[in-house]
């Protein structure tokens, strides 16, 4: 498949590589991760304001989409500048809410899925195919949780916990109150994982390209031998490696955007968090010592890679998906 963005879809992602530029997202990363979310809070405002978690929902309930390209477009945007927050949990719910509506339960939509759109709540999700935690439940104003068929309103969240990134923010969800229940729950929450997996994908195929950047910069810097260790060939040749396996993952992302397939998001959430987690190896390798320390800003990236490479979906879990898929038998467990 050969896919190329339009030149709205490029606009889109220039405008919003602009204002996270601006936003200095690394600074609200680090006041994330110590538990002060106002900076996050002001970038998640900008986001709003752009449209982005309006993507998945459709006008009807005062969302843009759903338009699952734009999203990844965005997303790829967000993971250049290590934004902090549920974001994909958001985009996720509204997925979930919308898709609920479709099956004929519109009272949880009609309820919550204005103020997902405009993300007005900030909102994180548990499903049972992302795992038993829900993403920074300290920070959000609203808590879904689906399983066993039921889609629960959480009430509150067990005690916090840190994962590989210290800005993503884990807990269990505690009970709430039930929204609704039924088949139709437990296919809107695959329908929602689908989305989660894809923006997953695509934020982590640009925390890759941001390491990439990052890397190309410094080793055009430093020197060894009075020579730039850029124009050294095995230097050349990792960062080749790195390159290649970005640009192989980008089309898979764009191209699980237009099919929306499960085989095709599993297929690019492979392809997106391996080259990923390469190029955060290969950086930590060229940037030497510096690359392990905390206080660099390349970490955020390094943290976030590993992070994402297990977050809705693991290699292991999206091969078996993929395979599953490919012998006619649906997801495993189906």
């Amino acid at each position: 498949m050969r896919f190329l963005l339009d030149d709205e879809q490029r606009a889109f992602a220039r405008t919003l590589d602009a204002m996270l530029t601006a936003a200095d997202t690394p600074a609200a990363a680090r006041a994330w991760a110590a538990g002060d979310h106002a900076p996050g809070h002001a970038v998640w405002s900008r986001l709003a304001d752009a449209g982005v978690f309006a993507l998945a929902v459709p006008e009807e309930y005062e969302g843009v989409g759903p338009l699952p390209v734009e999203m990844a477009v965005s997303f790829v945007e967000l993971g250049r500048h290590a934004v902090p927050g549920p974001v994909v949990e958001t985009v996720a719910a509204g997925a979930l809410l919308t898709r609920l509506a479709e099956l004929g339960d519109a009272a949880p939509a009609k309820r919550l899925l204005a103020s997902v759109a405009s993300g007005e709540a900030i909102t994180t999700l548990a499903l049972p195919e992302g795992g038993p935690f829900a993403l920074d439940a300290d920070a959000a104003t609203l808590r879904l949780a689906a399983g066993d068929g039921e889609l629960r309103l959480a009430s509150g969240h067990a005690r916090v916990q840190r994962s590989l990134d210290p800005a993503r923010r884990l807990a269990r969800l505690g009970p709430g109150e039930l929204l609704a229940s039924g088949p139709s729950v437990t296919e809107a929450s695959r329908y929602a994982a689908d989305w989660a997996s894809l923006a997953t994908a695509a934020q982590a195929l640009g925390v890759g390209l941001a390491l990439l950047d990052r890397t190309v910069a410094y080793v055009k810097q430093r020197t060894q031998f009075g020579t730039p260790i850029g124009g050294f060939q095995a230097v050349k040749h990792r960062l080749a490696d790195v390159l290649m396996g970005l640009e192989f993952a980008r089309p898979l992302v764009f191209g699980a955007a237009l099919t929306l397939e499960t085989a095709d998001i599993a297929a690019a959430k492979v392809a997106a968090s391996e080259a990923a987690y390469g190029a955060a190896r290969a950086a930590l390798q060229l940037h030497g010592a510096i690359g392990y320390t905390a206080e660099y800003d390349l970490s955020l990236w390094l943290m976030k890679a590993r992070a994402l490479r297990g977050a809705w979906g693991s290699p292991g879990e999206c091969r078996r998906l993929v395979l599953s898929e490919a012998r006619g038998a649906g997801r495993p467990g189906d």
